[in-house]
């Protein structure tokens, strides 16, 4: 194994905007749920792809109407959603370090929540490089993304592992050689990495 691909959100870091944040949002910011929900679906995937700005967004979404709230507070909500996992974070940089891995993410994330992210964990630190869906206009699961990630990896598809908390896109990666773990947590992981040879000692 010479390289790690890994998902953000339910690996390393907390879902950034998932179903339940913005149902959160919906309770503290007293917004009708099922219009704000309906809003989201419309607009979600284009805005992962990059082609919506987080303004864009929060205009067609939130701010379509006045509102007794600012836009700086509803984005600090979103943002304070983001949280870490330690010690998925830190079993990446033992293994990088230990086998001098290449780290990729390979992740659906909008681009200025994921610049957040990226940098409040100081994930550049462990990361090589993104594959973000705002940044290559690819979303998962379509499976160009994995083929973009293993092209620039420049890795044959046999010597790399895939972490991945979301079934479908494991078995969209399995599909194409990438050996790849189901991510539930921490111990099951590791020990899934260590059949893969890749111990943390």
């Amino acid at each position: 194994m010479t390289t790690l691909f890994l998902d953000i959100g339910g690996v390393l870091l907390t879902n950034g905007w998932d179903h339940h944040a913005r149902e959160w949002a919906a309770k503290h910011f007293k917004l009708e749920w099922a219009e704000m929900e309906n809003r989201h679906r419309l607009n979600f995937s284009t805005y992962e792809e990059g082609k919506l700005t987080l303004e864009e967004y929060l205009s067609r979404t939130v701010f379509h109407e006045d509102r007794s709230f600012t836009r700086d507070q509803f984005r600090e909500f979103m943002f304070a959603q983001s949280q870490p996992y330690p010690e998925m974070i830190e079993l990446v940089r033992k293994l990088k370090a230990k086998y001098g891995l290449k780290i990729a993410v390979v992740s659906n994330e909008a681009r200025e929540l994921n610049a957040y992210r990226i940098r409040k964990f100081k994930l550049g630190e462990v990361v090589d490089f993104f594959i973000s869906s705002c940044f290559v206009r690819l979303r998962k699961p379509d499976e160009e993304i994995f083929r973009l990630a293993l092209d620039i990896a420049q890795e044959p598809s046999q010597q790399v592992v895939y972490i991945e908390n979301t079934p479908m896109f494991v078995q969209i990666a399995a599909g194409l050689g990438i050996r790849s773990i189901l991510h539930t947590d921490y111990d099951s992981t590791r020990a899934q990495l260590a059949s893969f040879n890749l111990l943390n000692d």
